[in-house]
């Protein structure tokens, strides 16, 4: 900010200093409206996962197969199973050992949410090693 105390000339001299002020204010008002606008850009992302092609793991001597259907319904190994006999069909399948790995199998057509919620069932049933099994890539092509 400057002031003029000399008042003996009638002419206005030109000042050589740059007023900053209105352009921190637009500076502010941008990065407030940046801030704002950022987060609502990133909600509806598209996203296309591509396919696994990782090692494929040696099999286990036994292992338990847990299948959802699409209809739903569980089997382990060929049995089917109710929802409500899980926990103990899988404890006898695993011979009561908790540390078996559980290898899930399930139908394409069943939701994600439905998936995330027979891993929850397994979790508090105590079977914390789960392995999804899906195809080979190269098996698709």
């Amino acid at each position: 900010m400057s002031v003029r105390l000399d008042r003996g000339d009638d002419e206005l001299a030109e000042m050589h200093e740059i007023n900053v002020t209105p352009f921190i204010d637009i500076i502010l008002v941008l990065l407030i409206i940046f801030m704002i606008a950022a987060p609502l850009a990133t909600v509806d992302i598209p996203v296309n996962l591509p396919a696994a092609n990782a090692q494929p793991q040696p099999r286990p001597d036994n292992p338990v197969y847990l299948t959802l259907k699409a209809d739903l319904s569980f089997a382990i190994g060929d049995e089917p199973v109710e929802r409500a006999n899980l926990a103990p069909a899988l404890a006898q399948a695993s011979e009561g050992d908790k540390d078996t790995r559980v290898f899930l199998r399930a139908d394409r057509t069943v939701s994600y949410g439905e998936l995330m919620q027979v891993m929850n069932e397994l979790r508090a049933a105590g079977f914390l090693k789960l392995a999804l099994v899906g195809l080979d890539s190269d098996a698709r092509r």
